[in-house]
């Protein structure tokens, strides 16, 4: 990922990225997950890690309020891994099967796990995903629909279609409209179930990045 992609996902507090990558803030010298809901810091003051290892070595501090150095459950690195796997690998075509052997457990055990920290399934989460990319794609380039249906990941236009309206309220021709005009983040990214949920979940507490 970009730094262009990652701002837009700390601007959004997207939560699907949680863990794979942190948000470090100079003036302040604190990092934060990308779903932190702290003021939003001037962006020429930000920069990203991929761990949150490198941040603290960098002389970054965790923010008190995502607390993103935190492991809340025994299984959240497991699936943060498997996040990882999921974004980076989404153009691949892959079964259960595949990420399961990716994560060195059982298929119905990753399932389980998964769902128990994400409330969806492997398999849900990937769609959301490319759905993710494909929205982005629709929004910064000029490339065909049908490109950009094979380019996020999906092996058919049906289910790109059906996928991308399901989760954004629009078809992918209408997204496209709606961004041109300065709309679509307000009428489709709003929509419910374009909002992951939490891997990891965050607790309050007091602090703010400026």
């Amino acid at each position: 990922m970009g730094f262009e992609e990652m701002w837009e996902k700390i601007i959004a507090c997207d939560k699907t990225y949680d863990g794979l990558f942190y948000t470090a803030v100079k003036t302040t010298k604190i990092y934060c997950r990308p779903s932190c809901r702290s003021r939003k810091p001037k962006k020429e003051n930000v920069r990203f890690y991929g761990h949150r290892e490198e941040a603290e070595a960098a002389g970054f501090r965790a923010c008190k309020r995502c607390q993103p150095e935190a492991e809340r459950t025994p299984h959240a690195a497991l699936i943060r891994s498997v996040t990882a796997f999921l974004v980076r690998e989404h153009r691949r075509a892959l079964s259960l099967r595949d990420i399961s052997a990716y994560a060195g457990v059982s298929p119905y055990h990753l399932e389980r796990l998964f769902k128990q920290e994400t409330s969806e399934t492997p398999r849900t989460f990937l769609e959301k995903i490319r759905v993710d990319k494909a929205a982005r794609l629709l929004r910064t380039t000029d490339r065909g629909s049908l490109d950009i249906c094979y380019e996020s990941g999906f092996r058919s236009p049906s289910h790109f279609y059906k996928a991308f309206r399901r989760l954004t309220a629009c078809t992918p021709s209408q997204y496209r409209r709606r961004s041109a005009a300065g709309e679509a983040s307000a009428f489709c990214d709003a929509h419910p179930a374009h909002q992951p949920k939490e891997v990891i979940s965050s607790e309050q507490a007091a602090s703010s990045r400026p």
